[in-house]
This record gives C-alpha cells, structure tokens and sequence, in this order.
C-alpha cells in the first residue's frame, strides 16, 4: 500500500472471518494458512486480518460456486469475473479494490508456500475510482446567495455575521475548519488578506476580495461587538466569528448557514461549505489563474488534488475550439 496504511485500508465490514465450512476442499486449510501468516508472522492487528478473513471468505465461497475445489484451478479469468460480479452487486471502486488487494495477497502467499507454481492474479487491476466533479456554483448562483444574504434584516448582528461568513469563505476558498478557527489577528484589514491554518497546522495567506473586505468591515464594526458582549470571559472572544451567545461559531452552524442560504436563494440543489471551496477554485481556474496558484491558495499539498477544478464545460470548450482553430470557421 502507498496511499495510505494497511489497518487503516483493511477495517472490518461486519461479516464473519474466515467464511469457512468443515469440509476441507483445499481452500480452507490455505486460508487458515494464509490467516495466521498475516496475523502472526507479519503481526497484523486482529481488526485487519479480520477483514482478510471477510474478503477471502467471500472470494472463496464464489469459486466454489464455480466448481473451483483448490486454488490450483483458478485462472485470470476467475478473478476478473469476481471483481465484474462485485461491480454488478453495485460494490464502490475502493471497496472493490481493497477485496482485490486481499486477492493478491492470498495468492502470493499461495505462491510462496508452493500451493500453485502462478500468481494468475498480479496482471488484475483494481478498477479506478469514477472522478466525480465537484458541486460547483455559477457566477450568478453565488451572486444570489450573497444577495439574499442581505434581505433578511441587514442591522441584525447574526446576519451582518453570515454575510461576512459567506463572503469570507467564497473570497479565500477555506474550509469549514479554517473558517471556524480563524482569530481576530488572522485578518489584515488593511492590506485585505487572511492568515488560514490547514491540515497539519500549515499556514497560509490569501487574498481577501473588495466584497468579502467590506461585508467582513461592518461585521467587525457593527455586528461582532453586541456578539462579543454576550461572551462571558470566554477565549473564544478571539475568534472572528462568534454564534449568539459570544462564542466561536461552531462547523455545524457554518454548515446551516451555508444550507439554509441555499435555500432562499432557490439555488435548487444542496449547498455546502464545500460548494463555495469548489465554486472558488473553479472560478479561479475559468478567470485564467494558473493551476499551481489555485493549488497555493487552496493549501493543498499536491497539484494533482487541485487538477479537478481543471474540467472545461462542453460550451466553454467549443468557444475556445471556435476561436482557436484556424479552419474551424
């Protein structure tokens, strides 16, 4: 494994270990094997060889289904035709690699202990994961949403504090946890820009457009204050952005807001945190910013994350191809 490690890929979903019956065919004292190999020699924790008892059982119990009595007459083809069957029980691409990475496993071992003289499952690839967009607003989606930010009573400090939170979040791209932890002193007024703290304590300044600047101003001058008089000496009076009772504002109540802006917006689909990270970026990407500054502002630690904000829509492509091509009018 790369990406991530084996008891953290490997968790129990619930079924029994072995998946084994009495009668040995040729399989059951192999898994048995196979089992104590990885729970005692290479010291897997129980939770994960669990899971390897789950997933071969499983795997085990098809091939019978097939006549297959040993592992001995189980070819490529075999395997493929598990891995197909488990797409059409409608398995996720993770969930079918991680019972795939187990496959192997039972099968190098079977290599190793002289049990089949090929690895007839080292050529089968996990099948990849489909990329799914990101739920991405237009420029005019994120234009009503702000708007209607102002419609329900501008003077109130809960809503001078939401609309300065959904500007804050579409102007910098933060996250939910960046947003919520961002202090007083994380923000220069006068040079508009914000200092964000990311995954692994990593910091960050990004810009902080004219909008968010003059919705985060009259929060600051206007809104905040009667919210910070409600706290009672609480550290929390540090924080930018404070809930009715003076302390910082919690991710549950920047998920609502977020939701329920949404929803008077007639947006007509959900809205989350997440939706103004990705409605950020992609914006950015269309302006002409260049990958690698959407992925410094982003805070994320490799460009190939932020590469899914690179998607073009069929119209914006054809415009291009229009413009571009010098025979394509």
């Amino acid at each position: 494994m790369t990406a991530m490690g084996t008891d953290e890929f490997y968790r129990d979903d619930g079924r029994d270990g072995a998946g084994m019956r009495g009668d040995d065919d040729g399989f059951d004292s192999l898994l048995k094997g196979f089992l104590a190999h990885v729970g005692i020699e290479r010291g897997l924790a129980a939770a994960t060889v669990q899971a390897y008892g789950s997933d071969i059982g499983r795997y085990v119990e098809w091939l019978r289904s097939r006549s297959r009595s040993d592992l001995g007459e189980v070819g490529r083809q075999d395997v493929e035709d598990y891995i197909a069957y488990l797409d059409s029980l409608g398995e996720g691409a993770r969930s079918k690699a991680r019972r795939l990475a187990s496959i192997h496993e039972f099968h190098r071992f079977a290599l190793a202990e002289h049990v089949v003289g090929d690895d007839v499952s080292a050529a089968v690839k996990a099948p990849k994961a489909a990329q799914m967009l990101p739920d991405v607003l237009s420029v005019d989606e994120v234009s009503r949403l702000m708007q209607e930010a102002d419609m329900h009573g501008s003077g109130d400090p809960v809503v001078l504090r939401d609309k300065a939170l959904l500007e804050f979040m579409y102007a910098t791209g933060c996250r939910v946890s960046e947003a919520t932890g961002s202090n007083i002193g994380d923000i220069d007024m006068q040079q508009s820009v914000a200092r964000l703290t990311g995954k692994g304590s990593k910091q960050r300044l990004v810009p902080v457009g004219s909008f968010a600047h003059d919705a985060l101003a009259r929060y600051l001058s206007e809104g905040r204050p009667v919210l910070e008089r409600r706290a009672r000496n609480d550290p929390d009076r540090l924080a930018v952005f404070l809930n009715k009772r003076g302390r910082r504002i919690s991710r549950q109540s920047v998920w609502d807001i977020v939701r329920i802006a949404g929803q008077r917006a007639h947006i007509g689909r959900p809205v989350h945190p997440h939706t103004l990270r990705h409605s950020f970026a992609t914006h950015l990407i269309q302006g002409g910013a260049d990958v690698r500054t959407v992925q410094e502002l982003l805070g994320h630690a490799s460009v190939t994350t932020t590469q899914i904000y690179t998607h073009i829509s069929p119209e914006t492509l054809m415009e291009a191809y229009l413009l571009a091509h010098p025979r394509a009018r």
